[in-house]
């Protein structure tokens, strides 16, 4: 039984709008990944089309995404979002399997890694006297204690990261426009179409997948919005339309003052076009910009992510008092603190790293399956005519299952072993789920 029907347990309040969502939206894409991947996506392709290309082609992957989960948002418009797609569509062991993966690795691997990215970056704008992992857990704590305040004090602390996120950003792009001279480099020859070309351009698109991932956990609090049929799929759109503005923006400043070349030799284009731009004083001005999108992108992590461990635990596969909401707050509190406390233990652990590595194959998978739901659901049930759809379904869905596969495929080829782990790590959650079905039938 849920624990949410009880009496005692107030349900959450629906108190977002489309805004938020936009915000939500563009603060689960947008981390410290835009101030450093341009680097490594030139270092594979060296000429400005092909570098622009790259990210023009993430974008309209990303894009093509926002539209499957804005048809799913429409039709399942319930709390734990990509969760629920899974569950409903497929099994209730796939949904688990995706929530032990997202609890075990992805979200608590990328927030920890993020954490300490934060605290590196806060120390050297404060100089404050504390060590990064200090600084880290501090930064965790802060954000466990706002979300378990309300969605509504965790939505406008994660509305107001983002927009100076926004902020930082333009301001890069505007750094490397206007206040930076053109490199002075040879055009490059535009290098011959071939199987080498090809593979280049397959590992560029690897890091700007990454860069581009994070907009489906928005899908989490569907069941906080005031209207999620329609504000979450708007919000969805605008908010991946947004993102790729901004990183195109990037991609184009940091050519024009760095050149193709110059980007590919500099680990940290951010601060190089900052660096020429300003000099010294625009280096600390790029790290201040990194230090509140690291803290916005953590903001959003724990704003979404506990309410899918929160619908597991409604539905009986998870420790039922994660499912607890704070009658006066009417937020998942033991959701949000476990998400918090892991995310700390990964990160004062030093390993976020290695974990990362294992799951990149995993995470990928379930965007494929969760693309493939849109097939499930209008089979069984086709949208009226005022629902939102995908445009050019099934060409446009099963095209982006197939960039979801090779992705997969593309990682496990170039990391195997942790890929195993990650896949041994995601099979290890079948027994965990068997326990707790034979727990819910006792």
């Amino acid at each position: 039984m849920p624990s949410n029907s009880e009496p005692s347990n107030p349900g959450l309040a629906r108190r977002l709008g489309l805004f938020d969502a936009v915000m939500i939206v563009m603060g689960g894409i947008i981390g410290s990944g835009i101030f450093v991947t341009p680097h490594n996506v030139a270092k594979q392709v060296h000429t400005p089309l092909l570098i622009l290309g790259a990210w023009a082609a993430g974008g309209a992957i990303a894009l093509a995404g926002a539209f499957i989960y804005a048809e799913l948002a429409d039709r399942r418009p319930e709390v734990g979002g990509q969760y629920a797609y899974l569950r409903d569509a497929y099994h209730p062991a796939v949904a688990f399997l995706y929530g032990w993966g997202l609890l075990l690795v992805v979200q608590t691997g990328g927030m920890a890694a993020v954490a300490v990215t934060f605290a590196r970056y806060f120390r050297e704008v404060t100089r404050v006297p504390l060590a990064e992992p200090a600084v880290a857990a501090l930064g965790l704590a802060v954000l466990v204690i706002v979300n378990c305040l309300g969605v509504r004090s965790g939505g406008s602390v994660q509305n107001g990261l983002m927009v100076l996120k926004i902020v930082a950003i333009l301001g890069l792009v505007a750094a490397g426009l206007l206040f930076v001279a053109p490199a002075a480099e040879a055009a490059p020859a535009a290098p011959p179409v071939s199987l080498g070309l090809l593979a280049a351009f397959g590992a560029a698109m690897t890091p700007v997948m990454f860069s581009f991932g994070g907009w489906q956990t928005a899908s989490f609090v569907a069941g906080e919005m005031r209207n999620p049929r329609r504000d979450l799929a708007r919000g969805l759109l605008i908010g991946v339309l947004g993102v790729i503005a901004l990183y195109v923006a990037v991609n184009v400043a940091c050519v024009h003052a760095l050149g193709a070349q110059g980007l590919g030799t500099s680990p940290a284009p951010a601060s190089s076009v900052m660096r020429l731009a300003f000099g010294e004083r625009g280096a600390t001005l790029i790290a201040l910009g990194i230090t509140v999108s690291t803290l916005g992108f953590l903001s959003q992590g724990m704003l979404t992510a506990p309410r899918v461990y929160f619908a597991m635990a409604e539905d009986g596969l998870f420790f039922r008092r994660v499912a607890w909401i704070d009658p006066r707050t009417r937020a998942p509190v033991v959701a949000i603190v476990l998400q918090g406390v892991l995310a700390l233990v990964i990160a004062l652990s030093g390993t976020f790293d290695q974990i990362l590595n294992y799951v990149v194959s995993v995470d990928f998978i379930f965007f494929g399956l969760t693309a493939g739901t849109v097939f499930v659901f209008r089979r069984r049930a086709p949208a009226d005519g005022t629902a939102a759809r995908v445009p050019g379904h099934p060409v446009t869905t099963a095209l982006f299952i197939v960039a979801c596969a090779l992705i997969v495929a593309s990682t496990v080829y170039k990391h195997p072993a942790d890929s195993a782990i990650g896949f041994a790590i995601l099979l290890a959650g079948i027994p965990v789920y068997l326990f707790w079905t034979s727990q819910r039938h006792s």
